[in-house]
């Protein structure tokens, strides 16, 4: 991938307590993917009752840490796109929900 416009777009963030997750999506310019084996959480999360980020929607997946995940290559997300929900610990947290352990 070359630009941000090859990156997968983040199409849903359901995480109502993230700073980034105003009323129509993630407004974070990228996010970033990690977590723990089996868990792909999403690093950008940030527990604010300040919002912050872009005016307009145009979140993408700037980084992917789950090397484990199928749709990880070099460290990049080859996923189309990505969806964000809360964490399945914790609805404190948020986590990719197109990750899919290879």
């Amino acid at each position: 991938m070359s630009t941000l416009m090859e990156m997968p777009e983040v199409t849903e963030c359901t995480v109502d307590g993230c700073g980034y997750n105003h009323e129509h999506g993630c407004h974070a310019g990228a996010v970033t993917i990690a977590g723990h084996r089996g868990d792909a959480s999403c690093a950008t999360f940030i527990p604010l009752s300040t919002k912050g980020g872009l005016e307009k929607v145009v979140a993408h997946v700037g980084a992917c840490q789950r090397a484990d995940c199928v749709h990880n290559t070099d460290l990049e997300c080859a996923a189309s796109a990505i969806r964000v929900g809360p964490g399945q610990d914790d609805e404190n947290h948020a986590d990719c929900l197109t990750y899919s352990q290879a």
